[in-house]
């Protein structure tokens, strides 16, 4: 460090602000692109590692010239890039502070044309946009090279990676992908592959770069468990054996379009059995909101669970319920169910409220809620990775993760509420 900060003061103004957007200065050996012989450049990472600044500075290298309206004579005049959706486009990609707008000499940088779905550089170097929610407009992806940010993410990753490859037919083509790991098909498939050059990172390679706050609220919490295992050391976990709910199953709930008109929403509340002391080794709160929509599914809105005081707690779960509009919301009795309703009662007496026993163990319980996720009857909106990650924890044998499935319990309660009758059971099983 003490070399750098030498370093920079002995440079002139000018050649302080050339060094600004100089990637092979600022980023690390393994962020850099090279011209080995591959076709994929493979980055799985964890968490603020810089995947996106790492694409978005190679790419904008890769088209630099001498001057804004030259090029270097190996540079793609046209190539592909892929987002998960056009939101994920526009925020992070092209106009977030790593994306295409922000990085690179001010000279330097694209026009963006959001009717065109385009980037264009003062050197005429192009590239199209496009989200993978639409994996059929990727027929239309060309030239020789391409960026697919989140591939791992994407709902139709297959069918949008068979498309795109189309079109890469010009020159010398290769590209980018950069994705936070997770365990489909695809993303095996290119492990695999000879042509593939692999680069694995962890969000502890960026620490120094990352907001203490980040790392404090979103990083910390989930070292040692099984999601921060795929999230901040970017592993590719294989589901637990015996699974009620694998990554395939998971992966099958991501919604595609607009959510259906709810006829029923509510809100359940599983305890942790401890009252809340913030001193304690309490499990947190499971706090999950959910919808029977008029097409007869199911729908995960919101995870609100959280490790607050009784007071805390009951007001999140009461918010969850005006939010939702929801017309019900049941905890369990087994821990202190007169003290939770009272809780509840506390924050709003006019809430709508019941209590369910757990007569059985969490798996029983969990079982035919998992069968409804084999039917295709259960839809996730985005931001329920803590959730997921739970109910893929939990196996036929018990969970097989640390602390208590809060999340999957409230889940459970909540799924069996709107879904299944007093049995505990389906149509579809009863028949």
């Amino acid at each position: 460090m003490a070399l750098r900060q030498k370093f920079l003061k002995s440079l002139t103004p000018s050649e302080l602000e050339y060094l600004e957007h100089d990637w092979s200065f600022w980023g690390r050996p393994n962020q850099q692109l090279t011209d080995e012989d591959w076709f994929v450049w493979l980055i799985l990472a964890g968490r603020g590692w810089g995947k996106t600044r790492t694409a978005v500075e190679c790419i904008s290298q890769m088209l630099r010239g001498k001057t804004p309206l030259s090029a270097p004579s190996n540079a793609p005049e046209v190539m592909s890039i892929i987002a998960d959706s056009p939101f994920d486009m526009r925020q992070y990609t092209i106009e977030g502070p790593s994306g295409f707008m922000n990085v690179g000499p001010p000279d330097y940088r694209p026009l963006h044309e959001p009717s065109k779905k385009t980037l264009t550089w003062p050197n005429g170097a192009k590239a199209l946009l496009f989200s993978s929610e639409d994996p059929e407009a990727l027929r239309g992806a060309s030239g020789s090279f391409f960026w697919w940010d989140e591939l791992a993410k994407s709902r139709y990753a297959k069918a949008g990676w068979s498309n795109m490859l189309f079109g890469m037919r010009e020159g010398n083509p290769r590209g980018i992908v950069t994705t936070t790991p997770r365990p489909i098909a695809l993303i095996r498939d290119l492990l695999k592959r000879t042509s593939t050059k692999v680069t694995i990172g962890s969000t502890f390679d960026n620490r120094e770069n990352l907001s203490p706050i980040f790392y404090r609220e979103v990083i910390e919490p989930l070292q040692g468990t099984r999601l921060g295992r795929q999230e901040i050391n970017a592993e590719i976990l294989d589901d637990v054996p015996g699974a009620l709910w694998t990554t395939a199953m998971i992966e099958a709930t991501r919604l595609t379009g607009d959510l259906p008109d709810m006829a029923r929403i509510v809100v359940a509340l599983d305890p942790s059995g401890t009252g809340g002391d913030p001193d304690s080794q309490a499990d947190s709160v499971g706090i999950v909101v959910a919808g029977k929509g008029i097409d007869g599914r199911a729908y995960i809105l919101a995870d609100r669970t959280c490790d607050l005081s009784p007071a805390g707690w009951g007001a999140r779960a009461v918010d969850a319920y005006r939010e939702f509009r929801a017309d019900k919301l049941i905890a369990e009795r087994n821990y202190g169910g007169a003290m939770v309703e009272h809780v509840i009662r506390t924050v709003d007496p006019s809430v709508n409220y019941g209590e369910v026993v757990a007569s059985r163990g969490k798996v029983v319980r969990a079982e035919p809620v998992a069968a409804l996720y084999e039917q295709g009857r259960v839809g996730h909106v985005a931001g329920l990775e803590l959730l997921e990650a739970q109910m893929m924890s939990m196996s036929k044998d018990g969970y097989a993760a640390e602390g208590s499935p809060d999340r999957l319990d409230a889940a459970v309660w909540a799924l069996t509420e709107l879904m299944l009758d007093g049995s505990g059971y389906t149509l579809a099983h009863v028949v």
